[in-house]
């Protein structure tokens, strides 16, 4: 049976992992602060929509007109996109965590899945990100139950909303983990690492293929730009050693 494939439409990455993202599969992007994992998301996003495949971006740390005003100084203009129905950007009610942060972890999965399904619905959207997905998880005292809550989560999203979906994960700088909860990576079918490295005395931004599930990718390190109005640039003939 042939595998249905939604391209990324980042530049330079697509032939990295076999051609796209399996459809309707959930995938990480993690890094560290400053390493582009906001432009990533939005990049994704943004080729859907001129592909007329509209996206769903819930903005989960950061106020909706800061977003939208970040995105046109660097060249891309999302509301002509929101208009034409092409595009969706959500984010938390303020009393998110006040309102569930007590409640089971089926009722606290159950309204944020129903809450996205209305919009994806709406707009008929095939694309999703959640940028970033650890502060949806409400409290971090018991990690079992931390653990459990993002299964449920990213579950509920494959099943009830069947969307192409990218998560993103900020991690330490310095650390070797993917995710905040050690959890959210072994769900995903694909892994990209997002990174910092230094080269020839300069820092430079790099991409690592971390997990691709049934996709040929090659676990190696590539470097890659950020060009504003163009999004993530990765150089897939230039290896890092």
């Amino acid at each position: 049976m042939k595998v249905e494939l939604v391209k990324t439409g980042i530049e330079g990455l697509d032939p990295l992992i076999g051609g796209g993202f399996i459809k309707g599969r959930t995938y990480l992007v993690a890094g560290e602060t400053g390493t582009g994992k906001t432009i990533f998301a939005l990049n994704y996003l943004l080729h859907g929509a001129m592909r007329g495949e509209p996206g769903v971006y819930l903005l989960v740390d950061e106020e909706y007109d800061n977003f939208v005003a970040g995105a046109r100084s660097f060249g891309w203009d999302l509301e002509i996109l929101i208009k034409r129905g092409a595009l969706s950007v959500v984010t938390l009610l303020p009393d998110f965590v006040e309102r569930v942060k007590s409640k089971p972890v089926e009722t606290i999965v159950n309204s944020i899945v129903e809450s996205l399904r209305e919009e994806v619905e709406r707009i008929d959207a095939q694309r999703l990100v959640i940028d970033p997905i650890a502060p949806l998880v409400v409290g971090e005292e018991d990690v079992v139950r931390m653990r459990e809550y993002v299964r449920s989560l990213l579950t509920s999203i494959e099943r009830r909303l069947g969307t192409t979906t990218l998560i993103t994960s900020e991690v330490p700088t310095g650390t070797l983990k993917l995710s905040r909860f050690g959890v959210e990576e072994f769900l995903a079918s694909g892994v990209i690492v997002l990174t910092l490295r230094r080269v020839g005395g300069r820092f430079v931004r790099a991409l690592w293929v971390r997990k691709m599930r049934w996709r040929p990718a090659e676990p190696a390190l590539y470097p890659f730009e950020i060009v504003p109005g163009k999004g993530i640039v990765v150089h897939g003939d230039k290896r890092l050693a």
